[in-house]
């Protein structure tokens, strides 16, 4: 089963191989939790102009955004753009 959907534009095809159930659901809300929290750094960072943190906290972002994609695939819901 393939679902498509418009994303910032872009066309985004999911393929779904294993069922969406309370855990998997979960584990994501806890990965875009973290992400939020590492993009808020980000944000402070920049608006203080310190770009020592901005750069550090920027990299943790990324990492946050690479673990949850890693995840989405790990469960079969990687995105192909």
């Amino acid at each position: 089963m393939a679902i498509t959907m418009i994303l910032l534009a872009k066309e985004v095809t999911l393929s779904i191989r294993g069922v969406i159930d309370d855990r998997v659901l979960s584990t994501y809300r806890e990965l875009l939790d973290a992400e939020d929290a590492a993009f808020y750094e980000v944000e402070h960072a920049y608006e203080d102009g310190d770009r020592e943190h901005f750069l550090a906290d920027l990299a943790n972002w990324r990492k946050a955004i690479q673990a949850k994609l890693k995840y989405l695939d790990s469960c079969g819901l990687g995105a192909e753009v």
